[in-house]
């Protein structure tokens, strides 16, 4: 199993026009091989540094299934109007990749 994780920085006032880009977008998710759900996390609002933190988080059945859909065309589509709403992001995403070492 492997989790996928993108941390966002986004500017304060723009969090709910960040969370309708995230429904909003048809990412083609369930149709990969190997995805098994998705979350988009709000985290806490930091007022001194002006961002509140998003986290998408994704699982899947393997990390090459993760891999294969950050190569496929439904990812292309998923992300093709990223760079139109940069300004409501405080610097690019921080991906962070984790397999499961122990579950239950």
């Amino acid at each position: 199993m492997f989790f996928a994780m993108n941390r966002f920085k986004i500017a304060i006032g723009h969090e709910e026009a960040f969370e309708a880009i995230w429904k909003g977008r048809d990412s083609s998710l369930s149709e990969m091989p190997g995805f098994q759900s998705f979350h988009l996390l709000r985290g806490d609002t930091n007022a001194e540094e002006g961002f509140t933190l998003f986290a998408s988080h994704s699982i899947w059945a393997s990390r090459d299934d993760f891999i294969a859909w950050t190569k496929s065309e439904n990812f292309r589509q998923a992300h093709k109007n990223a760079a139109a709403d940069k300004g409501i992001y405080l610097g690019p995403p921080k991906f962070e990749g984790f397999s499961v070492v122990e579950g239950a």
